[in-house]
């Protein structure tokens, strides 16, 4: 009776973890993790890290380097990415931008500069839709046109780095941009900074990033804030007096050992 009794927990528990591996992969997943303090790791549990990994998919990079990776979500201009790649030149400090099909069309000088001072431009999808939502060739389409673009604009003919848009995400729009060769970059900091009619000042988006940074962090902010662009330049100083250095995401792939984005699972 024992015996049985052990068996059938045993089976019960093998039964519950493959159902919640099953919905996990198989459910749209909104971004989302235990935010970092103290300047331990932000942490999205390993089912989360297991199926990223599965596809050369990240959110952080080593626990025990003091670097961070500093990103940017472009889906329109408010005025403020002018600022934000003055600070970003006069630090020597690299980013990525991931923009849209509106803000390329919208202000294609400031993606020339972005590309031209040294920056990555990575791929927000043309629309801006929840992937999930879409057919594999609806989502090949979206990002074609932005790499296009991009090309024709800047002269940056390679992309890999996709952001989700929204943050949302699955295993199934894994896979399909994987094979695309795109890399989802997905971020351990931020704050909710996108509201422009919520904006707090500058010391409201100094205190939230100081206060999640960790090292590896990949760091999101959103290029229409006005806070983040005036905490900017405190931010970078502050850090790097804290000991820690920026790199790019290109870096990121070196350091992390990531194999370039060619189907390999």
């Amino acid at each position: 009776m024992k015996r049985w009794l052990l068996l059938s927990s045993l089976f019960f528990l093998f039964f519950f973890q493959a159902n919640a591996a099953e919905s996990i992969s198989n459910s749209s997943i909104h971004w989302g993790f235990k935010k970092g303090s103290d300047g331990k790791q932000a942490e999205a549990g390993e089912a989360y890290d297991n199926l990223l990994e599965k596809y050369g998919a990240f959110y952080k990079g080593n626990a025990k380097d003091k670097v961070l990776y500093l990103t940017f979500d472009n889906g329109y201009e408010n005025g403020y990415t002018e600022k934000v790649l003055d600070v970003l030149k006069a630090e020597k400090v690299p980013a990525a931008f991931f923009v849209t099909g509106h803000y390329l069309e919208s202000a294609p000088d400031l993606a020339k500069r972005i590309v031209e001072e040294g920056h990555i431009i990575g791929n927000h999808s043309w629309n801006h839709p929840d992937m999930t939502n879409i057919s594999d060739e609806k989502i090949q389409e979206e990002l074609e046109r932005v790499k296009e673009k991009t090309a024709g604009l800047t002269g940056q003919t390679e992309m890999q780095y996709l952001r989700p848009p929204r943050g949302i995400l699955s295993e199934r729009t894994l896979k399909v941009t994987r094979e695309q060769g795109y890399i989802h970059v997905l971020w351990s900091l931020a704050y909710k900074d996108w509201q422009t009619d919520q904006q707090k000042g500058w010391k409201h988006a100094y205190d939230n990033i100081m206060a999640q940074v960790h090292p590896g962090a990949v760091m999101l902010l959103h290029s229409v804030s006005k806070d983040n662009a005036d905490a900017l330049e405190k931010v970078i100083k502050d850090l790097k007096k804290d000991g820690y250095t920026f790199k790019s995401l290109d870096d990121y792939m070196l350091r992390e050992k990531i194999k370039n984005p060619i189907m390999s699972y």
